[in-house]
């Protein structure tokens, strides 16, 4: 069926140009993709001869409606290429008597009426004028009405009682990208269909499809790139596609491409879309959210030198926002279902770990206050630039429900109306990582932790053993700052140590912590192990060890300080009795001294 609409020039036997999308049209319900349910539904109606007499197809530009409506009008009064007639068929292998009419938009009882340029109640009176005369060569007389929402008031009303009760050989087929606009009288008069948006998944598999049929090699990253910028639209996607071949034709200077050329690259598609690298987003956002607004800047005009549009910048900050707030919510296995699939998912699980929920969604109203900003402002690189830093020093702000507990606890704790607890960051973002750790303030309600150690020790202090036998044995410090930590974990870690750290910390200090996991770097040793090595160096330890051969230490113990005894039950010291024992535990023996 593919060749039902071909056409040939008028000079010469040389055919004529089609842009992709009405070249690869589909002229057949298996031709459709992502529209499965539909096509389900309408199989059994026409299996159980339960044809409705009106349907209405919804849905964004470019995902078929039109298109659909043609086919359906192909099957209603499908005959065989023989004459056979076994009533109306989906199955439509062969072209019948009428299909190549009906997709060429020229048969006599399949009408097509655009509802944008013809939307007057006169229109429509001609319409029902014609409704009662019988077919002239097919089945049904079908009438397609597009984009029906444009029909006005009075159109409308004039159509509800044919719609409701037309002759049994009229087929009503309406198609509107705005369904809201349509009225519930006629709505409820028809059969609806929605035709979803086409997810960038299937629709890259089928841009690769139409690519191998043209003989041209394009990047599957670049395939992506497209099918995300069409939106769901498979005439967008096709329309783009079409340029990006024209465009790396007129490169490569060649009059066609070919499979054996040189592959049109992502990196061409992106910069003919204008869009972002997507590593490089990714880096701007670790920038924003850790408030290093200069590395931000930068990375950003990185990607505004290369081509990319500020609005397309802050979008794909939203995505990836968005794409975290999914795995904080869902779990990590959310993350495969990010824009870019597995490409994005690890790096999506390891930021997620050390963001709280309400950090992101923070982050998300300042990014779509930004991104409004952007669209209206005379400079949108310097909208964008200022979301950015607005970002960035957010990042270490207290978020409203912190305020709020902040400020009952002070009213708790005397503090008055007009007064305010210390002031939980420096002036710059800069600041709270470069200056020395005692510079930073730390707020009143939570200890002071200028070190790792500090936070193994008041975990302790806080009784969760579990969560300090963990930091001592896997954690392996990268660097260290009050309110920022970054680390690599040991491979037996458990998976949600970063988020209960993170939690913790936040409950015990009062104050937000970033806690970013860094595969990279490999970090000092576990202070498990230091403190391991320090044991067994002590002199009074390998003197242990020589006196008792083949003994192993199983555990190690932080000796205890005990408590000063008050004056009246200090004992009087007593000389060591000779015959006193002392008793050594190893592993393997037991020794009295």
């Amino acid at each position: 069926m593919s060749d039902l609409l071909a056409e040939t020039g008028g000079a010469g036997d040389k055919p004529a140009y089609q842009v992709l999308a009405r070249k690869y049209r589909p002229q057949s319900f298996d031709d459709l993709i992502g529209h499965q349910a539909m096509v389900k539904t309408l199989k059994n109606a026409f299996a159980s001869n339960r044809i409705a007499h009106a349907y209405i197809l919804t849905g964004v530009r470019g995902v078929g409606k039109t298109t659909t409506a043609r086919i359906l009008a192909r099957a209603l009064n499908y005959v065989g290429p023989n004459g056979e007639d076994n009533g109306p068929q989906m199955e439509m292998a062969e072209e019948g008597r009428h299909c190549r009419a009906i997709a060429e938009s020229r048969h006599p009882d399949v009408l097509e009426m655009d509802a944008a340029s013809r939307t007057g109640v006169g229109d429509i009176r001609e319409l029902i004028e014609g409704v009662r005369y019988a077919p002239v060569e097919a089945r049904y007389k079908v009438y397609i009405i597009d984009e029906v929402h444009m029909l006005s008031t009075a159109a409308f009303n004039a159509l509800l009682k044919t719609l409701e009760e037309p002759p049994p050989h009229v087929k009503f087929i309406f198609a509107t990208t705005e369904i809201r606009k349509v009225p519930v009288t006629v709505l409820s008069r028809c059969q609806r269909f929605d035709l979803r948006r086409i997810d960038p998944e299937t629709l890259t598999d089928h841009l690769a499809k139409i690519a191998d049929k043209e003989n041209v090699r394009v990047a599957r990253d670049g395939l992506w790139m497209i099918a995300r910028a069409a939106e769901g639209s498979v005439r967008d996607a096709l329309s783009i596609l079409d340029q990006a071949i024209v465009q790396h034709t007129a490169q490569s200077g060649a009059n066609a491409p070919d499979a054996g050329g040189e592959e049109v690259s992502a990196e061409m598609i992106r910069g003919m879309l204008g869009l972002a690298d997507r590593s490089g987003v990714w880096d701007l956002l670790d920038a924003v959210m850790k408030g290093d607004a200069k590395a931000a800047l930068e990375a950003f005009r990185d990607q505004y030198d290369a081509g990319a549009e500020p609005a397309v910048i802050l979008r794909d900050l939203l995505d990836l926002v968005h794409l975290l707030t999914r795995v904080k919510a869902a779990g990590p296995g959310a993350a495969v279902h990010g824009p870019a699939g597995e490409a994005d998912a690890g790096r999506a699980r390891e930021m997620a770990d050390g963001l709280e929920m309400n950090v992101l969604t923070r982050a998300w109203s300042l990014l779509m206050k930004g991104l409004a900003e952007t669209g209206v402002a005379p400079d949108p690189a310097a909208a964008a630039e200022i979301a950015l830093i607005r970002l960035a020093f957010a990042a270490d702000l207290p978020t409203p429900d912190e305020a709020l507990r902040a400020l009952k606890k002070n009213r708790e704790n005397g503090l008055g109306a007009g007064e305010s607890a210390p002031p939980r960051r420096d002036s710059g973002p800069s600041a709270r990582f470069d200056a020395p750790p005692q510079s930073v303030s730390q707020p009143e309600q939570g200890p002071a932790l200028n070190g790792f150690e500090d936070v193994v020790r008041l975990a302790g202090k806080m009784r969760d053993a579990k969560l300090r036998t963990e930091l001592e044995s896997y954690v392996h410090i990268v660097s260290f700052a009050p309110g920022r930590i970054e680390l690599r974990f040991h491979d037996h870690a458990p998976a949600d140590l970063a988020g209960r750290l993170t939690q913790r910390l936040k409950e015990w200090t009062g104050r937000q912590w970033v806690v970013m996991v860094n595969a990279r770097e490999a970090g000092a040793d576990t202070l498990r192990a230091v403190r391991e090595a320090e044991v067994m160096n002590h002199p009074m330890v390998k003197k242990a060890m020589d006196l008792f051969p083949g003994a192993e230490v199983t555990s190690i113990r932080e000796a205890e300080t005990p408590a000063e005894p008050a004056p009246d039950e200090v004992e009087e010291e007593r000389p060591v009795d000779p015959e006193d024992d002392v008793t050594i535990e190893t592993e393997n023996e037991t020794r009295k001294a």
